[in-house]
């Protein structure tokens, strides 16, 4: 086992222990050109990795590189087992935290019968389909209540494949498609 200083210790372990074993962020006051030193070393170890950074998982960044994207730092099989850790038992610790952490699959969304968005469904689903005119007529809504159920209740809630086309004499019709 390599002599380690206790910064660099703090790092492993504190890596070990993250999921990806991510080794960001570093410890509070290693910044600056003492961070730049001491991860250099690391790296050179082949106790760190400097990988891209998944910006939209919310991974921190240990530098830009200029494009618009950024580094993050991973923590090796060589430096989990400098600090004594086996590979082997920290990806399955990473498994088990990674099932625990899913949340069990959404059942499908069903309208209730009988409500004026099972009414919108059923019209849109006709071969004809439907416009707003038809809709506001069948349910008493204003038009912009309608547009609204289609794009915000339908299509973004319910996730419902819903189409307009624009038709000769009727104006823009919405279909629900049956795919």
């Amino acid at each position: 086992m390599p002599n380690l200083t206790a910064t660099q210790t703090i790092i492993l372990s504190a890596g070990a222990q993250r999921r990806d074993n991510l080794a960001m962020p570093l410890p509070k006051g290693l910044h600056g050109a003492a961070a730049q030193k001491v991860v250099s070393m690391m790296i050179g170890r082949g106790w760190l990795e400097e990988v891209d950074a998944n910006i939209r998982k919310g991974e921190p960044l240990w530098r830009e590189t200029g494009d618009g994207h950024g580094t993050t730092l991973v923590v090796t099989e060589t430096g989990l087992l400098a600090i004594g850790i086996e590979p082997v038992v920290v990806k399955t610790m990473a498994a088990i935290r990674t099932y625990a952490a899913q949340p069990p699959a959404p059942k499908p969304p069903t309208p209730r019968p009988g409500t004026k968005q099972a009414l919108i469904i059923a019209l849109l689903q006709r071969p004809e389909g439907a416009t707003i005119a038809e809709i506001v007529v069948a349910t008493g809504w204003q038009a912009h209540s309608a547009r609204g159920m289609i794009s915000g209740a339908l299509k973004k809630k319910l996730g419902l494949p819903v189409t307009s086309e624009k038709v000769d004499g009727r104006g823009t019709v919405h279909r629900l498609n049956a795919s």
